[in-house]
């Protein structure tokens, strides 16, 4: 049965009606008689209650069925219990529950008053997101009413029509680092860089670690005084205003990547692949390695490919590996200074930004990868960018690693 069939033949069971006079569960007919108001319940309302009953007890189901199949996660795993109170909302249904006024500028919403089913009307809409319900071609799906202990949100769904950018000569390449929270250049097919920028949020990288430096300092206090592990939920508020802030630095970084991108109408982003990467410097509890911990690198890619992929575009992964060791004019390894370690210093005696010379890298690696088919990426890589007959030999790739020089000596020869 489909889940629209199943949700009837629920109600049947327990719905009484002219043509189904005596349904077999007599307890919500009991509830009825006793309170009479809930006649006025809506039809729709009440059929989605049942269609998401049937989700919890399916889900319930599925896992436990897996359970007792042997699939846990370890030997002594507990079986799954069936949650009843989940927390969920059902969508207002256009003309029924909910009406929009002129532009989405307001909206009416029939609410419950206790007594009655009754309109509230003319809501003002403060805040639309990115407003994507206003883009032609987009369609509004039913919205739902979201309540919390505090306030009261209209969550309103928006299919997105799919879109497909133009090929470009150009991508935007990016290298995400500590000291800059992201540095993005435009790196052509032939070696031109167009265009470059540094994206650092320095206030709200501020204000998170003096919140992290808080927390270090009463966690040391705390230990003194009472000799014993920190309970659990030490300094949680702070644990979560630092977190907080975590995500806004990465959400102000991908709109930058993301306006960067859009300015210059090129269709792929490219990235390091950094997932699983951890940082070997710094000692336990120390601030460098606080630092590295802190470094929010991942969830600026995820929210970089969610909203760049909603605008047609495409993000690559290209390996990491000497992107910053080597200076992009070909001149080899670079050396970091001492006191300034953004600053990276070349054979020849150029003094370069180093996050600056790696975004070069990663942009020249992608197209030296797509002009050659090279194996220069791992398998996983190449397979991703569309290259075929990639085995797991590397008998013949390119031992020196990819530059924008020679991306450029590639072009000329």
């Amino acid at each position: 049965m489909t889940t629209k069939t199943v949700a009837y033949a629920v109600e049947k069971m327990i719905h009484q009606t002219a043509d189904n006079p005596s349904p077999k569960h007599k307890y919500f007919q009991k509830v009825v008689n006793r309170y009479p108001f809930f006649r006025k319940f809506p039809s729709y309302l009440r059929r989605a209650a049942i269609a998401d009953a049937i989700g919890i007890v399916s889900s319930f189901q599925s896992r436990y069925y897996e359970w007792q199949s042997g699939i846990r996660k370890h030997r002594a795993a507990r079986p799954p219990r069936l949650t009843a109170m989940c927390k969920t909302y059902p969508a207002l249904y256009k003309g029924q529950q909910v009406k929009y006024g002129l532009n989405y500028q307001t909206v009416d919403i029939k609410v419950w008053s206790g007594t009655d089913w009754v309109w509230l009307n003319n809501i003002k809409i403060n805040h639309t997101g990115l407003s994507r319900h206003l883009i032609d071609g987009n369609e509004i799906q039913s919205p739902a009413l979201v309540v919390n202990k505090n306030k009261c949100q209209l969550s309103m769904p928006v299919q997105i029509k799919k879109v497909d950018r133009e090929d470009s000569d150009f991508v935007c390449s990016v290298d995400m680092g500590i000291n800059n929270a992201a540095t993005a250049s435009i790196v052509g097919r032939n070696g031109t860089v167009k265009a470059r920028k540094f994206i650092n949020p320095a206030r709200d990288i501020d204000r998170r670690n003096q919140r992290r430096m808080m927390i270090r300092k009463k966690s040391s206090q705390t230990s003194n005084l009472t000799k014993q592990k920190l309970p659990t939920g030490f300094c949680k508020g702070l644990y979560r205003k630092s977190a907080n802030i975590n995500l806004e630095i990465s959400r102000k970084v991908m709109r930058g990547i993301v306006e960067l991108a859009k300015t210059h109408n090129v269709k792929v982003i490219v990235f390091e692949n950094l997932s699983g990467w951890k940082a070997k410097a710094g000692r336990k509890g120390s601030l460098q390695k606080q630092k590295f911990h802190l470094w929010c690198h991942c969830k600026i890619v995820e929210l970089t490919q969610q909203r760049w992929n909603e605008l047609g575009g495409k993000v690559v992964f290209v390996n990491p590996k000497y992107t910053s060791a080597y200076a992009f004019d070909g001149s080899g390894k670079v050396r970091r200074s001492k006191i300034n370690y953004s600053l990276a210093v070349f054979k020849n005696g150029k003094q370069y930004n180093a996050d600056l010379s790696a975004s070069y890298n990663i942009g020249a690696r992608y197209w030296y990868s797509l002009i050659v088919e090279d194996k220069h990426f791992s398998r996983v890589y190449a397979r991703s960018a569309g290259f075929a007959n990639v085995g797991k030999s590397s008998n013949d790739t390119l031992r020196t690693p990819v530059t924008l020089d020679t991306l450029r000596n590639l072009m000329v020869s």
